[in-house]
């Protein structure tokens, strides 16, 4: 794929880890927006994420540092950083650093997941992560669907795609027969792009039936550029989270998630055999999608069709928001 002319370190929520990854008293190690970090749960359960290094002599935290309380202690000296990143004690002092500490990173959990906050100028958080479980304001919540974690996710790593090469599908109504195999090409319902967090709706069946006895479709809630959850209706009872998570200059880690809805009267703590295939053929079309995205070239203009205008036009006139100000597409794309 051709180097992407999209800033990698956009702003916005982006999924870190699946909250399972991160136990209670373990330090989780991952690299995002070219800056090592760590994940590390304390013994209340709060997540915190920060940069990797200590600030006294560089000691990387992630590699033998412990976690005892709410508190993170380093390897090398045994200084202790609390959850906002200060230090708290330097064990052979009598007062703790107070002039320097370790950037953290606004954490929110739900839905599985652990999200973070990037902004690359420090501003605070101005929008918040859709719950894909209970968001779509139908009352379902996790209680109404098997876990999904160890069973029904998908994680690729180090791919060169562009979170908004993913956001572009959610008004891409031409791909669905040629990617996905279906009979006929959705109708799309509502584009709604006046805020960070946009809204896309469409009918769609994956069954040969006249276009005007379509009972199905997907929602689509987008939590800025990097996070997308999806309900299915008149189908299989599903949901999804697609999160594009930006490694470096170049790269990004995909994570997707699929929840299926419980069978009446069912609470075991996995899914049924029947769920898990459901699930694994809404991760087949997705990987669909992942062998297109890998390879595709940004292309600003596009070479629209007239019906695929509106849709293009609006969603990238929305991703605009998460990049810098002075940014220029089309000018990046020329170079």
């Amino acid at each position: 794929m051709a180097k992407t002319p999209l800033p990698m370190k956009p702003t916005g929520w982006f999924q870190v880890a699946w909250s399972a990854e991160i136990r209670a008293g373990e330090v989780h190690r991952m690299t995002y927006f070219a800056t090592e970090m760590i994940a590390w749960r304390s013994a209340s359960g709060q997540v915190t994420v920060m940069d990797a290094y200590c600030e006294h002599l560089g000691a990387h935290l992630g590699h033998g540092g412990t976690v005892d309380g709410e508190i993170l202690r380093c390897p090398f000296h045994g200084w202790e950083w609390d959850t906002q990143g200060r230090n708290v004690c330097i064990p052979y002092e009598k007062r703790p650093n107070k002039g320097r500490r370790i950037r953290t990173y606004p954490v929110t959990e739900h839905s599985e997941s652990v999200f973070i906050w990037f902004d690359e100028n420090g501003r605070a958080p101005y929008f918040e992560v859709a719950d894909v479980l209970s968001g779509f304001d139908d009352g379902r919540s996790a209680a109404d669907y098997y876990p999904a974690y160890g069973h029904s996710t998908l994680f690729e790593t180090g791919l060169e795609i562009h979170p908004q090469y993913v956001m572009e599908n959610g008004v891409d109504f031409a791909h669905f027969k040629y990617v996905h195999n279906t009979p006929l090409v959705p109708e799309f319902t509502r584009h709604d792009f006046d805020a960070p967090v946009s809204y896309v709706d469409f009918t769609i069946a994956f069954d040969d039936v006249p276009a005007d006895e379509i009972n199905s479709g997907v929602q689509a809630i987008n939590s800025g550029i990097g996070v997308a959850g999806t309900k299915s209706w008149g189908m299989i009872d599903n949901r999804t989270l697609t999160s594009v998570t930006p490694i470096d200059d170049a790269t990004s880690d995909i994570r997707f998630t699929v929840w299926i809805g419980r069978t009446p009267g069912d609470d075991s703590d996995g899914p049924s055999s029947r769920a898990l295939r459901n699930a694994r053929g809404v991760i087949d079309q997705f990987q669909n999608d992942i062998g297109i995205w890998k390879h595709q070239r940004y292309s600003d203009p596009p070479a629209l069709s007239p019906s695929e205008f509106k849709g293009f036009t609006a969603i990238r006139k929305w991703a605009t928001q998460f990049y810098p100000a002075d940014f220029d597409p089309k000018a990046a794309t020329a170079r």
